[in-house]
């Protein structure tokens, strides 16, 4: 019998969300430090950088929809979806340490272990990633339930997100004692053992309920046809690629920002201004008058500045995250989405008008940013959910994993373009990893690229919104006649 309706329990939604978090402690370090790990880390010239990530995003991004014919495909005791993580949790979790291991190498066989240890990663993040995001789509058929879930779970990835890009680079730098090559392996060492963790407690805590009424075999034609016919899918594909380009050019680029064109001086004042120095100062003496060793944070003001404004928006995202869900069920996932998104939009372009001096309004805008954004979050993978169930409701059959498949193709594409405009950008504008003091048209092109060029991605995604039909009434519509085919299915 079919319980699409169930409340979910908050053991199963915690445990769900664990998958998430351990996916984007990955995850989120290729979007923020891949083309740093390159250029900076491992040594490869940006071009060739931008090369790598580029032709391996794209063979990820194609892997995306060969999978979602796999798992929808896929019978087991255990379900569709819900074996996929348990098989690819340990090799994803060796691939994540080999992708940000620096072998001694020298030339051209850096950029072959680059290409081959990235390349696989890609296809085995499809492999996990694809059946987990598949999977909230059968947890549970209501849509508020399936709200609450989306809270959660990105909750969850906001979490992976803080250590990653407030936490991440100081990590590298202590646990490498200065060598940002031996901090990467370390700390990937880390993260690699707890995401297999919390893949195994994904799959020990949930449970797939929601199964399509019809249970005929389906043609791969026919998901394609029914695909292709599906207004709402082809605008959310659209969206996720632009929203997915600007997170990974905007987060990529960031870096490279505080790094050459934030004033050091002034990064060292607001630190003090804020007490930031005072608190490492004050928790370094509590700890050596216990007799305990001092706390190693990075001395350098650009490292520290850039932490704390990840740390910020990141904070403030979560805020956002906790407004999504109520926001969603008075307006509708749609509407909220769109206005969200396009204020998120008007602080991140601003970052190209303030002087290298103004480290306080860079501060302020991040946060403002990061909570409007961060109300979008949770909304994406519910509105790709609530489009599986528009598919099943138009077409009379559930094609979960091709939905979201085609999703996460985007997903690919758009961190693939993204991460590899971050490398490419620095190779047009003349970007020199050994120069301490970049040229002014590089730190012209670095100010466009956390801007102008990531804004105008978000700008456009927001605009096709207009051609989604997908409102609150709709919503509620496609919620209760699915219900009731789904009661006369499992009376039948």
């Amino acid at each position: 019998m079919n319980q699409s309706n169930d409340k979910l329990s908050v053991i199963e939604k915690v445990g769900y969300s664990l998958g998430d978090l351990a996916a984007n402690l990955i995850f989120q370090t290729l979007v923020t430090f891949i083309a740093f790990f390159y250029t900076d880390v491992f040594g490869i010239p940006a071009g060739q950088a931008s090369v790598v990530i580029f032709i391996c995003g794209w063979a990820g991004a194609f892997f995306s929809p060969v999978m979602g014919i796999i798992a929808d495909r896929t019978n087991t005791r255990w379900g569709k979806f819900r074996p996929w993580i348990l098989w690819t949790a340990v090799p994803f979790g060796v691939l994540s340490l080999l992708a940000f291991s620096t072998p001694d190498l020298q030339g051209n066989a850096k950029v072959i272990y680059a290409f081959v240890t990235y390349f696989a990663l890609v296809l085995i993040y499809s492999a996990n990633n694809l059946p987990y995001a598949a999977l909230s789509g059968v947890l549970t058929g209501n849509m508020q339930q399936r709200n609450s879930l989306s809270a959660y779970r990105f909750v969850a990835v906001m979490i992976a997100q803080f250590v990653i890009q407030a936490l991440l680079l100081p990590l590298v730098l202590i646990a490498g004692h200065g060598d940002k090559a031996e901090g990467f392996k370390t700390i990937m060492m880390i993260f690699s053992i707890t995401g297999v963790i919390f893949f195994l407690i994904t799959f020990i805590t949930t449970r797939e309920r929601v199964v399509s009424v019809v249970q005929e075999k389906i043609r791969i034609r026919d998901d394609i046809k029914d695909l292709l016919s599906n207004r709402p899918w082809l605008i959310m594909l659209l969206v996720t690629v632009l929203i997915f380009v600007t997170l990974a050019l905007k987060g990529g680029s960031y870096v490279y920002y505080f790094q050459y064109y934030i004033s050091e001086a002034h990064a060292a004042t607001f630190l003090d201004q804020i007490g930031f120095n005072s608190l490492i100062s004050g928790l370094n003496n509590l700890l050596t008058g216990m007799g305990l060793t001092e706390f190693q944070w990075p001395d350098d003001p650009a490292t520290s500045a850039f932490s704390l404004f990840n740390a910020g928006g990141i904070i403030l995202m979560i805020v956002g995250i906790g407004f999504s869900k109520g926001l969603a069920d008075r307006f509708g996932k749609r509407d909220v989405y769109g206005v969200a998104l396009v204020t998120s939009t008007l602080f991140m372009l601003a970052f190209y008008f303030y002087p290298p001096e103004a480290v306080w309004a860079v501060f302020i805008s991040q946060v403002l940013h990061g909570f409007f954004y961060g109300i979008t979050i949770p909304l994406l993978w519910a509105m790709i959910a609530d489009v599986a169930d528009y598919s099943e409701w138009k077409n009379n059959r559930r094609a979960t994993a091709i939905i979201f498949s085609a999703m996460l193709f985007g997903l690919k594409g758009g961190l693939t373009i993204g991460g590899a405009l971050v490398a490419g950008l620095l190779d047009l504008y003349d970007y020199d990893a050994n120069a301490t003091v970049q040229t002014a048209e590089t730190i012209n092109g670095i100010k466009l690229s956390v801007s102008l060029y990531a804004s105008l991605p978000f700008l456009i995604a927001a605009g096709l919104l207009f051609w989604y039909e997908i409102n609150k009434k709709m919503e509620s519509k496609i919620e209760k006649e699915l219900q009731q085919r789904r009661v006369a299915g499992a009376t039948a």
